[in-house]
């Protein structure tokens, strides 16, 4: 995960202070990754990836919801009426002041990513990515898009993570992602893990090899007030990558503990409140 350091600190000493939407930031613009999923699954090793949220997230994306409380579900694998004191990273956005009064049950997000996945005005765009890909593995087209600007107004958090294509070569299957907004030290991490995960994913359910994972960010940033927590971060030495294993299942039948990081070694979690 050198990579992420390199950009992390790129953004620490180069990066214009400003006032943003949610908070002072020290931002750049314009930065690319690249990380080789054949050599070991990127996970953050300078401090604990939450894996299982990692996870969770991806399948709710994947089922096509709109419901933070279906994520909870998801996660702590349990019925939603036990689970009225969980919460998850979808919760803030779910109870924020601006987004309540549109919100129309609890725990009602809006037609996020899930929802543009599934219902892309009536298109299902996973599920035209994975036949395209089988079909013509050759093409152009295997795109994924979050941007519906016809439907901004009606999302709790407008995609930052917006459009994905991916690409078969050799056997390899690579995903490219274009990130408009990153939260370099809580969010871009997460980010890096959920497209990797869906890149295995895909790849096993088309019977393709891992490539590459692109990631390019456009408006990278860091919060001032994880400032403290970056600085800590960077004096840490990266540990090996762990390798990811998990169950050849139908594609929408996964569930989160189906997926395992295995040899994950990191350093202690640092704690940081994430900006909405």
């Amino acid at each position: 995960m050198k990579q992420f350091l390199d950009a992390l600190n790129f953004c620490m000493k180069n990066g214009s202070d400003v006032q943003s939407r949610a908070g002072k930031v020290r931002k750049a613009f314009g930065y690319q990754m690249q990380f080789d999923l054949s050599k070991g699954f990127p996970a953050i090793t300078t401090k604990k990836l939450a894996w299982k949220a990692v996870v969770s997230e991806l399948l709710w994306f994947i089922e096509g919801s709109d419901d933070e409380r279906r994520l909870a579900e998801i996660l702590y694998d349990d019925k939603r009426e036990n689970l009225k004191d969980k919460k998850t990273i979808w919760t803030q956005n779910a109870e924020a002041d601006y987004w309540k009064s549109k919100a129309r049950f609890k725990g009602d997000v809006g037609k996020i990513y899930g929802v543009q996945w599934r219902n892309f005005n009536g298109v299902d765009q996973l599920t035209n990515l994975i036949s395209g890909i089988k079909k013509d593995p050759n093409g152009r087209r295997h795109i994924i898009s979050s941007w519906n600007p016809p439907e901004l107004k009606n999302m709790s958090l407008p995609a930052c993570h917006v459009f994905s294509q991916f690409f078969i070569s050799n056997n390899k299957l690579s995903c490219q992602l274009y990130q408009r907004s990153c939260d370099m030290f809580l969010g871009v991490p997460f980010n890096i893990a959920s497209y990797s995960l869906l890149t295995h994913m895909l790849a096993r359910e088309c019977n393709l090899e891992v490539g590459t994972f692109i990631h390019s960010l456009g408006d990278f940033h860091i919060y001032s007030e994880h400032f403290d927590q970056v600085k800590k971060q960077l004096e840490r030495i990266p540990k090996k990558l762990p390798s990811l294993e998990f169950k050849t299942k139908n594609f929408y039948e996964y569930s989160v503990n189906d997926f395992i990081l295995k040899n994950y070694d990191y350093h202690p979690k640092i704690e940081a409140s994430m900006n909405v």
